[in-house]
Parts: C-alpha cells; structure tokens; sequence
C-alpha cells in the first residue's frame, strides 16, 4: 500500500498536469482570438464605408438636392407668376 507522501504527490502532479493543460488551452484560445481580429481589422474597411467617406457623400448628395430644389422652387414662381 502507498504511503501518504506518494499519495499527496500523485494528485499534486495529477492537478499541476490538469492545471498546465487547461492553461495550455487558454494561451491557444486568445492566441487564435487575437488572429480572428488581426484578421478582422484588416478586412473590415473594405467593407464599411469610413466616417469621412459617408460625410462626403452626404454632402454630394445634398448639394444635388439642393440643386433640384432650386430649380422647382424657380418653376414655381415662373408658373404662378403667369396668372
């Protein structure tokens, strides 16, 4: 029969193994998690516009309806100014 010293060792050794595997697990996981958002980092302004981008359309856009807006408002007068 083992004596208590050998016992007390073996389930220290058996913690400290599970202990390191369960370790070992946790540096693979942020390692990976870290590449999955390198790898998100890179892809992502390919596909979203950046803030400036928007704004610049933005402002394209409202000059063309500013632009259309004018010329209704011109028609108008000129249609209600004949009677």
């Amino acid at each position: 029969m083992m004596d208590f010293q050998t016992l007390l060792n073996f389930g220290i050794g058996v913690a400290v193994a599970v202990f390191g595997w369960f370790a070992r697990e946790l540096w693979v996981a942020v390692k990976d998690l870290k590449e999955d958002i390198h790898k998100i980092e890179v892809e992502l302004p390919s596909h979203y516009l950046r803030k400036d981008e928007f704004a610049e359309g933005m402002k394209e856009i409202k000059d063309m309806l500013r632009q259309i807006f004018d010329k209704l408002d011109g028609k108008v007068d000129k249609h209600w100014g004949d009677k």
